[in-house]
């Protein structure tokens, strides 16, 4: 999927006024994400998104931390400066599109290290 898709599906789903906000989002979102993953998951994850999203995925640091939903939801609403629930719509609208750009068996894979919850914003009913 090409960037301007990949923008345009957020835009869509996650209702944003312009395609900067959506890509702001689209950055908040997989930055959270990268920080919850193995750097190896990460940087699988980042090959499969257009540039420059998958810069988002590429952290400096060392092992992954170990957070529920609500704390990834939390956040992402520090990162974007929104509400809690307004993060749950960021998080849906951003997941659900790299469930679209990336091959389900790398999806499978990602749901399967992360809580069962995490699946619904990938799109996915269950994760195991």
């Amino acid at each position: 999927m090409q960037l301007e898709e990949f923008l345009t599906q957020v835009r869509d789903r996650g209702e944003y006024r312009s395609r900067e906000e959506a890509e702001h989002v689209c950055e908040a979102v997989l930055w959270v994400l990268a920080t919850r993953i193995a750097p190896e998951e990460a940087d699988e994850l980042a090959a499969r998104l257009p540039a420059p999203l998958g810069e988002a995925l590429h952290l400096d640091r060392g092992r992954p931390e170990s957070f529920d939903c609500d704390e990834f939801l939390r956040r992402v609403s520090v990162q974007t400066g929104a509400r809690p629930r307004t993060a749950e719509w960021d998080a849906d609208a951003v997941l659900s599109t790299v469930a679209d750009a990336v091959p389900d068996g790398q999806i499978h894979h990602l749901l399967s290290q992360l809580p069962t919850r995490y699946a619904e914003y990938f799109g996915r009913s269950n994760a195991r």
